[in-house]
């Protein structure tokens, strides 16, 4: 069962009319060292995985995990055909600004020689509305296994943390372990009139 989300970037009205402020922004991007893990956990396949932030080193990591990914799962995190990950938006999607944007990985422990990224959970924050649109994949053969909603929660978190007022995203009607999992999350949903084959699903996070 795969648990992927793909969102596209659009302000929420929902937010627009918040009088909350966005967070401070740092002139300095942060950094994390190697060795700041979150925790570890174990798969049904016995391979130890390493919960921590995404890091700009990542990259690499990031391609080779996309590798592993089959054409229906690229296709429902991207919702187009993607035959590879360009090394400029790999760059891009591991060198984040800590103020707006966040990611939960979940990655080969440093010992392995050539580590991959098996699963990601990220979002950004729009410093206007404070409306988070995220974002997640998993790869197939972890699926099932609760690593969703392990990343889910700690963005979840995350974002809270810094101010959001609300997180967002557009799943696939077809994406049902999504779906599922936004629920038990507890997300609203609503189909797009736009596109009756997308689902958005919202988590107020001022009240959640």
């Amino acid at each position: 069962m795969k648990t992927v989300a793909k969102t596209a970037i659009r302000p929420q009205p929902a937010a627009l009319g918040s009088s909350r402020r966005p967070p401070p922004r740092q002139t300095e991007r942060r950094t994390l060292p190697a060795t700041a893990e979150l925790g570890r956990v174990r798969t049904r396949q016995g391979h130890e995985l390493v919960l921590r932030e995404i890091r700009p080193d990542d990259v690499e990591a990031l391609k080779r995990g996309f590798a592993r990914l089959s054409p229906e799962e690229v296709r429902l995190r991207f919702l187009h055909p993607l035959t590879e990950l360009p090394h400029e938006f790999a760059v891009r999607l591991c060198d984040l600004d800590p103020q707006t944007a966040i990611a939960f990985v979940l990655v080969d422990p440093p010992e392995v020689p050539a580590p991959e990224i098996h699963a990601v959970a990220r979002a950004h924050i729009d410093p206007v509305t404070l409306a988070a649109e995220f974002a997640l994949v998993v790869q197939n053969r972890y699926a099932g296994q609760g690593f969703g909603t392990l990343l889910m929660q700690r963005l979840i978190e995350a974002c809270r943390a810094r101010g959001a007022v609300e997180l967002w995203g557009d799943v696939l009607v077809e994406n049902s372990a999504m779906l599922e999992l936004s629920e038990h999350l507890g997300f609203a949903r609503r189909t797009l009139w736009q596109d009756p084959g997308v689902v958005r699903v919202t988590l107020d996070l001022a009240r959640a």
